[in-house]
Parts: structure tokens; C-alpha cells; sequence
């Protein structure tokens, strides 16, 4: 141990580095800790987003795929993380930019760049409450803020802090977690997550709603999202019975806020400083969405169209009232019958065709005008309880919104309208979308940025820049702040550059002065710190933070990002004996 500290020092001196010795989260660990100094920022290049010929879909590379995500953590994931990043904190001075404030409102100034953030892993505080693999945490957390990044995105389960009995709150592992992001100087995004974690898009771990919420829903399925075919979803409660008494006295919308409220008491300390954001958990994987292509069980696969999620005793009685104040009593025992399966695709479900289809008929309007309503009105209750609870704390608050790609270039948008999206060839689903978020004044948080057209199934007629390009122009027109996610772990040149164009929101002649908000990026795991991952990422974060006016090419900042990882390499034999 004491080769390894004194190796740690003699390498330190050698890269100009002033290192000292702190004691870690628990007593007895050390860890490296540096002084930190900015380094001059140069003006960056003007970056479009190139947006394709809407009638034409490139031939493919291998079909990629929403729901593909490496596991997190390998046979000693605490080692792989930490090793890389205890290695790359040495060098901290080369890298280390100025603090800036988490950047608020829709319009930013020219050039400002866009924060880049980290999604920490989904299983950063254990079912005990506490935080895991903590050492290995620690030192990522350390190389995230020596590469630049802004601060990472924390999910904060229900499941785990209200696990056991209603109003009995157990903070701990984020406790912990908070103050550890607060010494290392990282803001942080802090996700509402009242979803279930498991049987989605990229989980690999399992986090179920609070024990409580369970038993209730076990007494009452119809307090789970239900498909035609009498499946229960049990990733989120109905947003039908969002106003009843339904869990232990509570409705489900009491029980958010109380939640929310708590969390507020409990950090209170910390908001508007180290917490900068409270993204809002609307639905399943976080997203204001109803689960309408589930992967457990492999019941969908991409790209099917997925299904309608209208089918609990809830949403069926506000299905009838509609109907009957519509003055078509009939049109409210059921919703679409004809809609296909969740694998079909669009041409295969007469309701989603594009000649003759029940959507852009009577039927079809009347039944997507109340799906998408419903959704909205339930962002609505939920965002109305969130202002009031963090106004004047100094935090944003934001909703996450799928980017549903997959059908894209078909008139019906099939998947995007069973999700609840009303978006087709004739209608824009997104602009009232973010109507609502302005009347809070919330943050549009998207995801899909990193796609590219051409890399997507030809046949599924994808087309995730078409899709970024409209829900940026919806959010400009209604004056809301855009952030951006990559729907998947990507750490290649294209992905990052895709990402670049995209944020910069060069769309229209007036978006010359518009970025993203904040991107936030998927997310911190032993890939990230691999040594070529590593190094593109730094340069990509360097690129980001330094907007639209900086001139020098991407090769002289790879160069640079190079030169700050093959420094630090030597270190990793002298972070494997702090580990131990």
C-alpha cells in the first residue's frame, strides 16, 4: 500500500499535479484528491443539424435497436470503474474548466455551449439503502468532474425510499450519494422515479414500486395499466385513478407530492446549489408515456407498433364519460379493437393504415384526442404539484419525453400513438406537449438525440433526426427549454458528433442565438472509462461546454484529450492497490 501511495505521489509530481490524500466516504478509505485549474477556453465551430430528405431512408448498417443496453458492472465493475478513474483524476489541472450555473430558460446566448451530465448507474444506492460499490463511485465521480462534466442525473427510486410502509422515508444511500457529488463540485439531476425499474429499455436491475403500493395493486389490478387483452402493467399505477383514494388514503398524485415534498425538506440544504433539477417521473422509464411497448417477457420487440393501454376499470369509465359528452355513447365501451398486436406493424392493423385507417377517421380522432389528453392532464396534475412544491428553491424542473423513431416516416405514427403521443402525417403531437410544460415553466427533456436516420431499419422507416428536428421547432415555438439524452449507451466519434449537431438547435433562421439546456449522457459504467471511450468522451464534453463559436477542429481536440489520458495511464496499477 505504501509503494502504491508513494508511486501515486512521485507520478502526480510528474504531470504538474499537486495530490493529496483525503479520507474517502468511509473511514480508513483514501482517495486522491487534487486541486483543480481552469484552462483557456477557444471559440468553436458552427455546427448544423444536417436533416435528411424526408422520402428517403438510406440503406443500413445492422439494425440498432431502443432496447439494447450493456449490462452494468462486469466480474468486478467497482475495479474496471475505479481503476480508470483514479487514473484520469490525476491529471484533473489539463481539463478542469471554470464552474458555471446550470443554465436556465428557452432561449440561451450565442455560443454559451451546452453542460454535459452523467447518468449515474440505476443501481447507484442498494435495496439496503446504501451507496454501491462506494469507493468506485467516489473516483468515477472524481473523473467526471476532471473531464469537465457539469454533474451527473441521480434516479431517486419510490420503491426504495418509501419501500415499506406510506410516509416512512428512508434517504440514506442519497444522502450519502449527494454529499459525495457536493465535495467533488458536481451539480446534480435528481429523477422523481416513481416508476418500477425492470422490464424496460436498458434496466438491468430490478426495483419494484414500494411494497405498500404492490399489495394495493395486487387487491386492485385495475390499478395497472391494462392492454386490450386483459395484460397487467405493473410499471407504473394508472394515471385513471390518479385523483382516488386508491393507495392506503392517498391518491397516486398525493402520494408524488408528499414524496417530493419530502425530498425538498430533506435537501433543502442543497437545492439550487448542488441539486440544480428535479426531472419528474411521469411514467414508465421516467417518461410522460404509457407503457405501450414493454419488453418484459418479450411481449414487444422493436420495432413493433406496440399497443393501447386504456383497459383498467379507470381509464374505461373516463373512456364512457368522454364518449357520452361527445354525444357517441357508443365509441366509449372499448377502445380500438382493430389496432393490431404489439409486433405488428402499421400495415399489418387495419386501424394504423395508411388508406382506409380507423385513425383519420371520426372514431379515430375522437378516441387519440382523449388517449393524449388523458396523458397530458395527468402531466398537468402531477407538474402543478411539483412548481408549488419547489418554487423559489432555485431548481429547473423536467419532464423526459420518448423519442419514438421506429414508423416515423408513416402517415399513422403507429407507436408513437399508442405511447399517447397524438402525432401523425396531419397532426403535431409534440407542440401540445409543450404547451403544457410552458405553463409550468418546465424543461422538455428528450431523448434519441445521438441517431442518425441512415444508422436505423430502412424497412421501419426510422427517423430519429426527423423526429429531434420537430420537437425542437415545437419547443421553440412554444418557448420551452429543450435537454437532450442518447436513448443508448454510445461512445463512438458519430454518436457524439449527431449529438453536437442536435444540441446546438440550428433548425430554422431563428434559432441562431438557441442550444440545449443540457444534455445528459448514458451513462457512467466500466465502458465509459475504457481508454478510447474515455478519450472521446472527454473531447466530446470539451466540445459541448465550448458552443457554437469554437473554430478548432475535432482532431486538435481529440489530440488534447489524448495527450490527458495517455498521461495518466501509468496510474492504474497505483489505483488497483487503493482499491484494495
Amino acid at each position: 500500500m505504501q509503494m502504491s501511495l508513494s508511486m501515486t505521489h512521485q507520478l502526480g509530481a510528474l504531470a504538474g499535479a499537486a495530490i493529496t490524500i483525503e479520507n474517502g466516504s468511509i473511514p480508513g478509505e483514501s482517495t486522491p484528491t487534487l486541486s483543480s485549474a481552469s484552462v483557456r477556453k477557444s471559440p468553436m465551430s458552427n455546427l448544423r443539424c444536417r436533416v435528411q430528405n424526408t422520402g428517403i431512408f438510406d440503406a443500413l448498417s445492422p439494425p440498432v435497436s431502443p432496447c439494447r443496453s450493456p449490462i452494468i458492472g462486469s466480474t468486478r465493475p467497482d475495479l474496471s470503474v475505479a481503476c480508470r478513474a483514479f487514473a484520469t483524476e490525476l491529471e484533473a489541472p489539463m481539463m478542469e474548466a471554470p464552474a458555471r450555473v446550470y443554465r436556465e430558460g428557452g432561449v440561451q446566448d450565442k455560443g454559451k455551449g451546452v453542460p454535459v451530465y452523467v447518468m449515474m448507474p440505476l443501481d447507484s444506492v442498494t435495496m439496503n439503502n446504501t451507496v454501491n460499490r462506494r469507493k468506485a463511485m467516489n473516483a468515477s465521480l472524481q473523473a467526471l468532474k476532471s473531464a469537465g462534466v457539469e454533474g451527473v442525473m441521480m434516479d431517486v427510486w419510490w420503491g426504495l425510499v418509501e419501500r415499506d410502509a406510506p410516509g416512512a422515508y428512508n434517504w440514506g444511500g442519497y444522502t450519502e450519494l449527494l454529499e459525495m457529488a457536493k465535495k467533488h463540485g458536481l451539480k446534480v439531476q435528481a429523477v422523481m422515479s416513481f416508476h418500477q425499474c425492470g422490464g424496460n429499455v436498458g434496466d438491468s436491475v430490478t426495483i419494484p414500486l414500494p411494497n405498500w403500493a404492490v399489495e394495493e395493486i395486487d387487491r386492485d389490478p385495475d390499478l395497472a395499466y391494462t392492454d386490450q387483452w386483459g395484460r397487467r402493467n405493473h410499471e407504473y399505477v394508472s394515471l385513471g385513478c390518479d385523483n382516488l383514494p386508491v393507495l392506503k388514503g392517498r391518491t397516486p398524485v398525493q402520494c408524488y407530492g408528499d414524496f417530493m415534498r419530502a425530498f425538498r425538506d430533506n435537501f433543502k440544504h442543497l437545492l439550487g446549489d448542488t441539486i440544480v433539477e428535479i426531472q419528474v417521473g411521469m411514467g414508465p422509464a421516467g417518461e410522460l408515456r404509457y407503457p405501450s411497448y414493454p419488453e418484459q417477457n418479450g411481449t414487444w420487440k422493436f420495432p413493433g407498433i406496440g399497443a393501447f393501454q386504456c383497459y383498467d376499470k379507470y381509464m374505461l369509465s373516463g373512456l364512457k364519460a368522454a364518449a357520452e359528452a361527445a354525444g357517441k355513447p357508443d365509441w366509449g365501451s372499448t377502445g380500438p379493437t382493430d389496432a393490431g398486436h404489439y409486433n405488428n406493424w402499421p400495415e399489418d392493423a387495419t386501424f394504423f393504415r395508411k388508406e382506409g385507417g380507423g385513425w383519420n377517421g371520426p372514431y379515430g380522432e375522437f378516441f387519440l384526442s382523449w388517449y393524449s389528453q388523458m396523458l397530458l392532464d395527468h402531466g398537468e396534475r402531477i407538474l402543478t404539484s411539483a412548481k408549488s412544491i419547489f418554487e423559489n428553491t432555485g431548481v429547473k424542473i423536467s419532464v423526459k419525453v420518448a423519442g419514438i423513431h421506429w414508423h416515423y416516416g408513416t402517415r399513422s405514427h403507429a407507436p408513437e400513438l399508442t405511447a399517447g403521443y397524438y402525432n401523425t402525417r396531419f397532426q403535431d403531437g409534440y407542440l401540445p406537449i409543450a404547451q403544457m410544460l410552458a405553463r409550468h415553466d418546465a424543461v422538455f427533456n428528450f431523448t434519441c438525440i445521438e441517431m442518425r436516420d441512415h444508422e436505423q431499419p430502412q424497412d421501419a422507416l426510422c427517423a430519429p433526426e426527423k423526429l429531434v428536428r420537430q420537437v425542437a421547432l415545437a419547443t421553440h415555438k412554444a418557448q420551452v427549454p429543450l435537454a437532450g439524452e442518447n436513448a443508448l449507451p454510445r461512445y463512438d466519434e458519430d454518436a457524439h458528433k449527431q449529438i453536437l449537431q442536435a444540441s446546438s438547435l440550428n433548425i430554422d433562421s431563428d434559432s441562431v442565438d438557441r442550444e440545449m439546456c443540457a444534455f445528459t449522457y448514458l451513462r457512467m459504467n466500466p465502458q465509459l472509462f475504457q481508454a478510447d471511450n474515455w478519450r472521446r468522451f472527454v473531447a466530446f464534453v470539451k466540445k459541448m461546454k465550448e458552443g457554437k463559436d469554437d473554430h478548432r477542429c475535432w482532431e486538435q481536440v481529440e489530440r488534447e484529450a489524448e495527450h490527458f489520458v495517455h498521461v495518466t495511464q501509468p496510474l492504474q496499477e497505483a489505483a488497483v492497490a487503493l482499491m484494495h
